[in-house]
């Protein structure tokens, strides 16, 4: 495994931007609002001689009114305890600050090598603004995250730091299989998304609230099952635009949807006791256009009568009848009950999306296909198959060559589908079938 390093420090001092600045991707979660990260997110640091994991924790608040003070300080403590390192994120702009200070005797009894990093300084013409920060009696660097100043002394000592504890580039190597099977878990807010990865992990990773929104950004939380690996996305609810209210949701929401695309399977959590809204059915809409391997678990069945359970099987059955061929999982994070199917569930839905066929078998399966049932007449013309190919994988694509697409009627096409589907297993992975004419049509003049 790589070894770690936290980020810690108070709120809207900079951490994120500087994870993101270390990790090179845009991955955290940044806004003039303080305590936009509160749940840890995790990236990798590759363009140091020794890679290294790196953990970006909430923000650090000593006020009791705050609503997510104690689970940002367990999140912190769990980070800490986890890593070979820690990095004191502190603001140069506005100076130390008694939270700095509380933090700094809070990390020297952790015993672990601690870099304060002062942040915001543009350059070494303003480092004279963070000489107060001697203070706290720490090995100090300045830097900016948004500028990038220091950045590569940043590096190197903490490659040094990481050396002193034992870690170098000859026994340090990434796996290139890390992060293994990459599942979002995506949905409407307070459908029990955070709850379901808790229940995964057998840990609280993810802070968990009944207030709707607490998750503001994609959580990364790798963990290996069975010896396989699977990393869970853990995103921010998706909601109405009308329900929006925040410019930093917007986000949010757009962060959420790229994580569906960018994992390998997507997890939609509905809400049983709510039931399948409108804004449910269009991202199911959104995820079967785009194709996205998808798993729908409906969520908080402990919260539905025995006696009414069955009916409410029929009724997300007949409502998502839009995908039939997406596996559906009753359960209930609170219980556990159903969630040791979801693993297994993923793999075989993967692999599924996996599958090649040469074109000879696509070709006699096209040929009894049609001798089954021939394409029916439109315009006075029947449509004339020439041949058929595969044209990629995730999702299985096929490619039909006809005289004419617009001659192949809408449930002829989902007749061939659902041939596709029984003669190659394909239960449950995604599918896109392209139709291409053979010829161009001749022009009419006049």
């Amino acid at each position: 495994m790589l070894p770690t390093i936290a980020l810690i420090g108070r709120p809207n001092v900079g951490k994120s931007t500087l994870f993101n600045r270390l990790i090179r991707q845009q991955k955290a979660l940044t806004h003039d609002l303080p305590g936009v990260t509160r749940d840890r997110i995790y990236g990798v640091v590759r363009q140091s001689d020794v890679p290294f994991a790196l953990v970006d924790t909430g923000g650090l608040v000593m006020d009791e009114d705050q609503n997510f003070e104690q689970e940002i300080m367990q999140q912190a403590q769990e980070a800490i305890a986890e890593s070979q390192v820690i990095m004191l994120v502190v603001d140069g702009k506005n100076g130390l600050n008694p939270v700095d200070e509380q933090v700094a005797r809070d990390l020297r009894e952790s015993h672990k090598p601690v870099l304060l990093v002062v942040n915001k300084i543009d350059g070494y013409e303003k480092e004279g603004n963070a000489s107060e920060f001697h203070a706290l009696g720490m090995d100090m660097l300045n830097v900016s995250a948004a500028h990038g100043h220091n950045i590569p002394a940043l590096l190197d000592r903490l490659n040094e730091l990481l050396e002193k504890e034992g870690y170098d580039a000859e026994t340090v190597k990434e796996d290139d299989d890390a992060t293994g099977l990459r599942l979002a878990l995506i949905g409407r807010p307070n459908a029990g998304k955070s709850s379901i990865c808790n229940r995964m992990l057998g840990e609280d990773r993810m802070i968990v609230s009944d207030r709707a929104g607490t998750t503001r950004d994609s959580v990364d939380v790798t963990v290996e099952v069975d010896k396989k690996r699977y990393t869970f996305v853990d995103t921010a609810g998706i909601r109405r635009k009308s329900k929006i209210s925040e410019n930093l949701e917007h986000f949010s929401v757009l962060r959420s949807l790229k994580a569906s695309k960018n994992a390998q399977v997507a997890v939609l959590v509905l809400d049983a006791v709510e039931g399948l809204t409108m804004q449910d059915k269009k991202l199911v809409s959104f995820l079967d256009r785009e194709k996205t391997p998808l798993i729908i678990i409906v969520n908080k069945m402990d919260l539905i009568p025995k006696g009414k359970v069955d009916q409410l099987k029929k009724y997300f059955y007949d409502q998502l009848r839009i995908c039939p061929h997406v596996p559906k999982l009753f359960t209930s994070a609170l219980s556990g009950q159903n969630l040791r199917h979801l693993l297994p569930l993923a793999q075989k839905l993967w692999k599924e999306c996996q599958i090649r066929v040469t074109t000879g078998i696509l070709n006699r399966t096209l040929k009894d296909a049609i001798t089954r049932h021939q394409p029916p007449i439109m315009k006075h013309r029947r449509a004339k198959f020439y041949y058929l190919t595969q044209a990629g994988i995730t999702p299985p694509t096929f490619v039909f060559f006809v005289n004419d697409p617009e001659l192949v009627r809408d449930s002829y096409v989902r007749y061939l589908e659902n041939q596709l589907r029984k003669s190659f297993g394909l239960k449950m992975a995604p599918m896109a079938v392209h139709f291409r004419g053979s010829h161009k049509k001749k022009s009419k003049k006049g």
